[in-house]
């Protein structure tokens, strides 16, 4: 397989990825909005911080409000990690590469693509926005159902998995990120404890509620939603399962030495600790785990890509 093929295969795997799990993490926050006592108050423009992308917003947005927020995250062309920006982008390496995917694929990828052009509106405004994630998501593991059923199980396939378990392992991350965020959201003075409304929305975000009650049988704690998040070894949106994925992925293909999946097994390893609240030294070991993300990504480039 030439490189530049197997390169538009991971991204494409990369990008489907982040549509879905952006609108996932649009969807914590929205949800929130509806569970949440109305003197709670969080901060929409977490989710900007959690992406990493202060610094674009900022030339493009004065006022850090939720439609703002909203806008910048699912439909700005000029945020390279919109979800509209990166469903062109997935659109547009199937479109170079359907000689070796399913030709459903490009169908389906078409027509979310002109779904999401035509009702992104109905994203940022409130009132439709969760119908229209929630069609997002739908149509994303629709179509990762159409791969996993009718794609030869060959090269292609192999840097498909990489680019998907890498970009949910991240996005895994930062919807913990987003959890922690809105609870350090609460101040003294609020007396009602919103813990457990928090983290069994980001059990939901990551349609995980009904394996986390299966497997940790006790009630919703933010130590015990880390660790089932970052260290389950049977849930698909784990890292553990993620990184697992990823070192059989790499078994498969020409000999690469990849070793930052060590480093990575050794921080998603870390016990957590049941006192803590998941507060800022939470968010900074995140924060440790999405850097060694992406220098695995790099070594991924160089092993196997054209240089970038």
């Amino acid at each position: 397989m030439l490189s530049k093929v197997a390169e538009r295969m991971y991204w494409f795997a990369r990008y489907l990825e982040r549509v879905e799990n952006t609108a996932r993490l649009v969807g914590v926050y929205d949800s929130l909005l509806f569970d949440l006592p109305r003197n709670y108050s969080i901060s929409w423009y977490n989710l900007v911080v959690i992406n990493s992308s202060s610094e674009q917003y900022a030339t493009r947005y004065k006022v850090q409000d939720e439609r703002n927020v909203v806008k910048f995250l699912l439909a700005d062309d000029d945020n390279p990690s919109s979800m509209m920006t990166s469903l062109i982008q997935a659109r547009e390496n199937v479109r170079t590469t359907r000689e070796v995917l399913p030709e459903e694929v490009w169908e389906q990828v078409n027509e979310l693509y002109l779904y999401v052009k035509e009702h992104v509106q109905s994203g940022i405004n409130r009132t439709y926005r969760h119908a229209f994630l929630d069609h997002i998501i739908k149509s994303c593991q629709q179509m990762v159902g159409l791969l996993a059923a009718n794609m030869s199980k060959d090269a292609g396939w192999q840097f498909i998995r990489l680019g998907r378990n890498l970009e949910r392992a991240d996005m895994t991350t930062r919807l913990l990120d987003a959890g922690s965020a809105a609870l350090l959201s609460n101040t003294e003075e609020d007396q009602l404890d919103t813990s457990q409304l928090i983290w069994g929305n980001v059990l939901r975000s990551c349609s995980a509620a009904m394996n986390y009650r299966r497997t940790v049988r006790s009630q919703v704690t933010g130590p015990d939603v880390a660790t089932f998040l970052l260290q389950d070894p049977a849930f698909p949106r784990s890292l553990l399962f993620c990184t697992e994925q990823m070192q059989d992925a790499i078994k498969a293909l020409p000999e690469c030495c990849v070793d930052k999946i060590e480093e990575l097994n050794r921080l998603i390893e870390i016990e957590i600790d049941h006192d803590d609240q998941l507060g800022e030294s939470f968010r900074d070991h995140l924060n440790e785990l999405q850097l060694v993300l992406a220098d695995l990504h790099g070594q991924f480039a160089h092993c196997w890509f054209a240089a970038e």
